[in-house]
């Protein structure tokens, strides 16, 4: 599938520019009102300074509708590259935009007794006034102070009847009295409604224009509006729009463009449009691709502009940027000069040359490096490869000479300048040492790279490759999400190892299969782990049967058999334990922690998960420390362990968990980590109610697992979207999210994931009235033998206890419910507080007319939602609570609780920005409601107030104004004892922390008025 050639290469909206773009349209909107403003927009060629003021002047129909005036005059000129030896030659250009865009009688207008000095300067005048003729000759100065009071003149009449904006582009390129005549404009038109508005390029400022722009800036005259590159995220979002993605960008595919343009428009749209010419960029599967790039092809506009720069430099300013574009992006002055052999003196001459150019800049007393990418590559293009190679293998044998021991930081360099100079012993030599380096610091592209040098070295020398480059490129493939890569990789390995009869290798590989194919086919990751375990067994090594032992149980964890996978899991640690490992330990007890927490043990699990911290932490093993903070997270409320016992710490030091995992995988930049991350951070929010941030984490986590093709998150992340879609009652697009993880839940065939996503989406038809298709989902996937050791097989029988109760069958419901709350009892423990199963028993209860018990339910369940701050499920349950108090004749206690419901359903909207959406919530939501009463001028100025009272509110009023508590006492008659309380409880009603928030509040509220 492909796009038609012709497609333009253009962003079709305006991209990071929203600050600069509303400062200019507020600028417009004085000058406008008659405050004459002087406007400088200066930026590096390319950066977009013309399209921001073409996005301005598109959107002025819109302010002249919301302003008073009718229109705006236009006026434009421009200034191009000879123009500095030419005289006027801005000024002319927007004498000519003037004359083509209005009729003779309005000029003649303007023109008035200026008429012989425009003449002088512009012939056309004369046109206007056949019978004027030119002004008699003065000395120079005083015929150029008597033309810009001419010029000044003219533009002042013509912004007389509607306000003018002029507009110059590019006087850096400007001649000097140009300059003058609009230093002269600047200081007459701050009372008028004109608005002159100047670009420039800040890298090429001549000293004709550094003095102007001191001038301006001396006396206040104008206001500079800087652009700057874009970022990494506007980058994105710019190639999205070009090409009509409907995901993001790939991330590879973004991080090269970004680095070979550092943001700027223009070269992104040359880029873009030479590699979508060259065939390099290519629509597939939805989306925009790239081939690998060996050499990339410059585009012509991006040559000529280096080309501009390198014509104002030397011919040895050339060659020695010629070497330093071999060198790299950043280069070294002791490794230039060594290469060039030049001294130092001349070396800084060139050097300094080339900064003055804009071609490189210091970045410290020994570095520098390309000022634009492009312009390296275009430097570097500009080589006959012959002379590239030799390059390469004189800068590869310099860095060796320099550095006979080699360290660490030289592996890289080494290994690409070798490669690049086709020396093959060496390549094999460091390639795979750079490739595990880069892969120990998550670099995983730059370690793909490495290996597969190593790999083609091995090729070129007619030796057997080494197989744990293999394994190693495999390994990086696999955290990549490129799974028919890695899997290959690993065929290859584990041919080879077979052959050799090497175990050890077999087994690693065996083992790692089966890790790649749990992101896409259970029953095919269990076969490689039940191979890996058989061999394991055989090898006589406890560390890689330890290994096996723990795969092979987290395996039947994520299958829902957990008696197996804790028999596993125990058996790996004790040989772990005995050996006194610790980095298997910390494995070890984290997957002990998830299959605890899977099984509802949560305090176990917690403890756990604990234990596996504190070991990753002293092994500095950061991305097991990531997998184990995201599970301790979730080990108090989570949609993935729903329904909740109860929460075994405090939620936000849970919650910070989850956080700092989010912090180290971003900070590490592995992508699946990430994932991870935010996924079960989504996961742990949702209940809570912190709809907004969830679903940014969703939608995060979401469009990373679909960039990376990872199929198991893809599925987790629309688990994520359906169950809070359900909680933010939108069931369609609960629906949506559902069975899409649903579809990916059967093709992966993991029962955990199925089972959970089965349950939300059964709730989702129930809640939709559609009986049926929950009954046909639950009975297809979890027929009535389903057993109830996972809290994901608890979830489906609570699903089918509230179908049995929509069916209007309340002895069944019950039943379903308390044989599973019996079966959340861990050995030694009483069965927890589960608020949505004593939910769901209390309104089977109530339908049996066993009011009492299902009244005591729901009295627990409401505290034990209120104690975990489970806030979706406690305005559903006081709905419940007050409808069953009203039943009895209790109508206060019933308003009450109806109006802790409204209350809830109120916080809960706040969660959600989105303000169709949050309407929607609170319309479906107040619809299970009874009318609240209205409430009483009293009822009504507490709720105002935070829920203060009138004394409370008093205290308040008095608080702000400085009223010490003894003064306080006196004033309104009462202890200070007391006044102590009153503050105490303002305090925590208002979850203020200080005398002076209450003092700010009250201010604002108005309460001073009062």
């Amino acid at each position: 599938m492909g796009l038609p050639l012709h497609t333009p290469i253009s962003c079709p909206i305006l991209i990071g520019r929203h600050q600069q773009l509303e400062a200019l349209i507020h600028l417009i909107k004085q000058a406008c009102s008659g405050q004459g403003q002087t406007v400088l927009l200066a930026g590096e060629a390319g950066i977009g300074k013309s399209r921001l003021v073409t996005e301005v002047i598109a959107r002025l129909p819109l302010l002249q509708q919301q302003s008073e005036y009718s229109a705006v005059t236009i006026v434009k000129g421009r200034c191009f590259e000879p123009d500095h030896a030419y005289p006027y030659a801005p000024v002319l250009d927007a004498l000519e935009s003037v004359f083509a865009s209005h009729s003779p009688e309005a000029l003649a207008t303007c023109v008035g007794p200026a008429c012989p000095e425009l003449i002088q300067l512009y012939p056309a005048f004369s046109s206007l006034w056949p019978a004027c003729t030119s002004a008699p000759a003065l000395d120079a100065d005083q015929e150029k102070r008597r033309l810009f009071q001419a010029l000044t003149h003219f533009l002042m009449r013509l912004s007389a009847g509607k306000p003018l904006i002029l507009f110059i582009e590019d006087i850096h390129w400007s001649d000097e009295t140009s300059l003058e005549f609009l230093l002269y404009l600047a200081h007459r038109l701050t009372s008028r409604p004109f608005l002159l508005l100047l670009t420039y390029r800040n890298e090429e400022v001549r000293p004709e224009l550094t003095r102007f722009l001191a001038q301006l800036d001396r006396s206040r005259l104008a206001i500079e509006v800087p652009l700057t590159r874009l970022s990494i995220a506007d980058v994105g979002m710019m190639i999205r729009e070009i090409f009509a993605l409907p995901h993001p960008a790939h991330t590879d595919f973004l991080n090269m463009i970004f680095a070979l343009t550092d943001g700027n428009p223009f070269f992104i749209e040359e880029v873009l449009k030479s590699l979508e010419m060259d065939g390099d960029v290519f629509y597939a599967d939805g989306r925009w691709k790239r081939k690998p790039l060996n050499a990339l092809h410059i585009p012509r506009s991006v040559q000529i502009a280096v080309q501009r720069r390198l014509d104002h430099v030397t011919p040895a300013a050339r060659e020695l940027l010629a070497v330093a574009a071999v060198i790299g992006q950043r280069f070294s002055f002791p490794l230039l000069q060594q290469l060039t052999r030049q001294d130092e003196r001349k070396m800084l001459d060139l050097i300094k040359e080339l900064i003055k150019a804009q071609l490189i800049v210091e970045e410290s007393e020994d570095v520098f490096l390309f000022r634009h990418a492009l312009t390296r590559q275009a430097m570097y293009n500009d080589l006959l490869a012959r002379e590239r190679k030799a390059h390469h293998l004189a800068i590869a044998q310099t860095l060796v000479a320099i550095s006979p021991d080699v360290p660490d930081t030289l592996l890289a360099d080494l290994a690409y300048h070798f490669y690049m100079a086709g020396e093959w012993a060496s390549v094999l030599e460091y390639a795979p040492r750079a490739g595990m380096q880069a892969q120990q610091l998550y670099s995983l592209r730059a370690a793909c790279e490495h290996f597969t040098h190593a790999l083609e070295a091995a090729h070129h020398l007619a030796v057997p490759p080494p197989l744990s480059v293999y394994r190693a490129r495999a390994q990086a493939y696999g955290m990549l999400s490129e799974f028919e890569l890695a899997s290959h990789d690993y065929e290859q390995a584990l041919t080879a190892a077979r052959a050799l009869n090497d175990r050890t290798m077999e087994w690693h590989c065996l083992n790692s299969q089966g890790v790649l194919w749990t992101g896409h086919h259970y029953l095919r990751a269990g076969d490689f782990f039940q191979q890996a375990l058989e061999l394991a067994r055989v090898m006589d090594d406890p560390s890689i049967l330890g290994q096996s032992l723990n795969r092979l149980g987290n395996w039947h964890m994520n299958m829902e058999e957990l008696p197996e996978a804790l028999r596993y899991h125990q058996a790996a640690l004790t040989i772990f334990q005995e050996r006194n490992d610790v980095q298997r330990l910390a494995e070890t007890w984290d997957l002990l922690g998830l299959t605890q927490l899977v099984s509802g043990h949560l305090q176990e699990g917690a403890h756990a998960c604990e234990q596996a911290i504190v070991l990753f932490r002293q092994s500095g093993n950061q991305p097991g420390l990531i997998s184990c903070l995201a599970t301790r997270g979730m080990s108090g409320a989570s949609y993935l362990l729903y329904p909740p016992l109860f929460s075994s710490a405090h939620r936000s030091e849970l919650l910070r968990c989850g956080e700092e995992a989010l912090m180290i995988a971003r900070m590490i930049g592995w992508r699946i980590a990430e994932i991870n991350a935010l996924v079960y951070l989504g996961l742990s929010l949702g209940p809570l109610g912190e709809f907004e941030r969830a679903l940014e984490l969703a939608r995060t986590g979401l469009a990373l697992a679909v960039e990376m093709e990872h199929h198991v998150w893809v599925a987790f992340a629309h688990l994520l979207l359906g169950a809070l879609f359900l909680d933010c009652l939108a069931l369609r697009e609960a629906q949506h999210h559902l069975e899409h993880a649903l579809t990916l839940g059967k093709e992966i065939g993991a029962s955990l994931l199925l089972d959970v996503v089965a349950g939300f989406l059964a709730s989702t038809y129930i809640a939709q009235q559609s009986l049926s298709q929950a009954a046909t989902l639950l009975d297809t996937l979890c027929g009535p033998n389903l057993p109830r050791h996972t809290q994901m097989q608890r979830l489906i029988w609570c699903a089918r206890a509230e179908l049995a109760l929509a069916r209007h069958e309340p002895a069944e419901a019950l039943a379903i419910i308390e044989d599973t709350i019996a079966s959340t009892a861990s050995e030694g423990h009483e069965p927890g507080i589960s608020p949505r199963l004593w939910h769901v028993r209390a309104e089977a209860l109530a339908a049996l007319g066993r009011v009492e018990e299902a009244q005591a339910m729901l009295e627990a369940a409401l505290e034990a939602a209120h104690t975990q701050c489970l806030r979706p499920l406690y305005w559903r349950i006081s709905i419940s609570y007050g409808t069953i108090l009203r039943a009895q004749g209790w109508r206060k206690q019933a308003a009450q609780a109806f109006a802790e419901a409204h209350r809830t359903i109120e916080e809960l909207a706040m969660n959600i920005s989105d303000a169709a959406q949050r309407e929607h919530f609170l319309r479906q939501a107040r619809t299970q409601l009874p009318p609240l009463p209205t409430p009483s001028p009293r009822q009504l100025a507490k709720q105002t107030y935070g829920g203060l009272t009138a004394r409370e509110r008093q205290v308040a009023a008095l608080i702000a104004q400085g009223t010490s508590n003894h003064d306080l006492a006196n004033r309104l008659s009462l202890s200070e004892r007391t006044v102590e309380k009153h503050i105490e409880r303002i305090l925590l009603k208002l979850n203020f922390t200080s005398r002076t928030q209450i003092a700010v509040w009250a201010s604002e509220k108005g309460l001073l008025d009062n």
